[in-house]
């Protein structure tokens, strides 16, 4: 049997990388994790979830500082931001997680960590700096990067990326932001608040395009009330530095074209894998331009070496890659043939109001050919949500002929945390009927989602044939009051 200097080895030290590592060295393996940055904990810590939601956190308080009338307080004049001690904050959140995703504590997990560019050099080995190590068993977790359209003018107009955006110095007075995907929707909506006037370029003729266009609409609407400007189906024709500002030339659907002028731009138009450098070709290992190959057991073309997260160009989100993670782990190291299943994997842009999912919308049902009936629940019937303030938005739920929950999609306050009822439900199969008859506590958000099947039961449960037959066996007597 080949001697190898570890048992198993990671590289890339993001969500899914961090997953394999720690659990395979608590499992007893020899583990070797590689990261090309100085710091371990990818993309989402640094550049993306965290940096995000803490900045979503700062500009929401930031709005309802200004709107403070609108809770029966008095109205008070609010400085302007500055934005470097936004950033200041930004950085002390990521500094905090750092400590959980440090060095230090995966060497106490007994993990070695080496820092550097790593590249294979045969199917079980990578030089980097100069050494190769060898390991029996791989997982590339190497994540992805912001990706730039090869647009005319690009490569000598400044622009910002999810990279850059958290850390400027200043507040920009204006920005323009190429994209309508969760990220450009998050940065739109957080600057537009914080003060920047935002402009926000789509090519198609709506937002969050994996997402029903109901409840996107009623996203682009509540971004639209607060001041953003949206130029839908605008094709990109050039952009130009012009010195204190930049311009972006658009085409419109009439054929026309548009000058556009911002102070930033921002390019959220999707992300490119991380596979170069890596010397994939030297192994042969299968991938595109979309990403690694692999199989449901994380398995690429050489059964010994996995790819998780956004470097298999699936599911880029932090969670997923954290579940694929966990695949590869059982596979490689526990040797259990587990299989990844994505059927009820959640997801949320993190808007105000939020916007959840779960499992099936109406475009994935309808593409799927599956019959299904659409119940929803307004959040302006819930009384916490009246309280609260937050009356925008709707939980919209898609039931089978069979009574089986498809999916659940929730547009409205703290929806990430409202769907955790679903992810319980859908995965643990629980019935519908069970969801109906548990007592939520009042006055809480989560009553909605005991309402909407409520609303699927209440048909059935009330119908004339009921009523008819309670009426014949115990005599009841019907209406007590007509209305005029």
């Amino acid at each position: 049997m080949p001697k190898y200097d570890f048992d198993i080895g990671v590289i890339g030290g993001g969500a899914g990388g961090l997953t394999v590592a720690s659990g395979a060295s608590q499992f007893g393996a020899k583990t070797l994790l590689i990261e090309k940055e100085k710091e371990l904990g990818g993309d989402c810590l640094h550049y993306g979830c965290v940096p995000s939601k803490t900045l979503i956190r700062t500009a929401r308080l930031y709005h309802l500082m200004k709107h403070a009338d609108r809770f029966g307080l008095p109205s008070t004049d609010i400085k302007p931001v500055d934005f470097r001690d936004v950033a200041k904050r930004i950085s002390s959140v990521i500094a905090a997680i750092q400590k959980h995703d440090s060095e230090e504590r995966f060497c106490k997990l007994g993990v070695r960590v080496e820092f550097g560019d790593p590249e294979f050099s045969d199917e079980h080995s990578v030089r980097i700096k100069g050494k190769t190590y060898s390991a029996g068993k791989w997982v590339i977790a190497t994540g992805s990067s912001p990706s730039v359209p090869p647009l005319e003018g690009i490569d000598k107009t400044p622009y910002m990326t999810n990279k850059e955006i958290f850390s400027l110095e200043s507040l920009p007075k204006s920005m323009i932001v190429i994209g309508a995907g969760p990220i450009a929707i998050e940065m739109a909506q957080s600057f537009s608040r914080l003060g920047t006037e935002v402009s926000v370029i789509q090519r198609s003729g709506r937002i969050l395009s994996k997402e029903d266009k109901d409840m996107a609409d009623i996203v682009m609407n509540v971004l639209d009330a607060e001041g953003i400007t949206f130029y839908l189906n605008a094709g990109l024709v050039s952009v130009k530095d012009l010195g204190n500002e930049k311009e972006v030339v658009i085409k419109k659907k009439d054929g026309k074209t548009k000058k556009l002028k911002a102070g930033q731009i921002l390019v959220a138009l999707g992300r490119s894998v991380n596979i170069d450098g890596l010397g994939l070709d030297n192994i042969s290992l299968d991938f595109d331009k979309k990403g690694i190959k692999v199989d449901s057991r994380m398995r690429t073309n050489h059964k010994h070496i996995y790819a998780v997260g956004d470097v298999t160009g699936a599911y880029q989100f932090t969670h997923a890659a954290g579940y694929e993670g966990g695949i590869a782990l059982s596979n490689a190291v526990l040797h259990l043939p587990r299989k990844a299943d994505y059927t009820y994997l959640p997801w949320c842009t993190y808007t105000d109001p939020e916007l959840a999912s779960i499992g099936m919308n109406e475009k994935r049902a309808d593409e799927a050919g599956i019959e299904y009936s659409v119940w929803r629940e307004e959040f302006s019937a819930n009384d916490r949500s009246l309280a609260e303030g937050e009356e925008t938005g709707v939980v919209k739920l898609l039931i089978d002929t069979k009574g089986r929950p498809l999916g659940a999609q929730i547009l409205g306050p703290h929806a990430g945390e409202l769907l955790s009822e679903w992810v319980a439900v859908m995965n643990g199969g629980v019935k519908l009927s069970t969801l109906a008859s548990a007592v939520h506590a009042y006055p809480t958000l989560a009553e909605i989602n005991k309402r909407v099947v409520g609303n699927y039961f209440s048909g059935k449960i009330f119908s004339e044939k009921v009523k008819k037959t309670l009426k014949f066996f115990f005599h009841l007597k019907g209406r007590a009051c007509e209305c005029k």
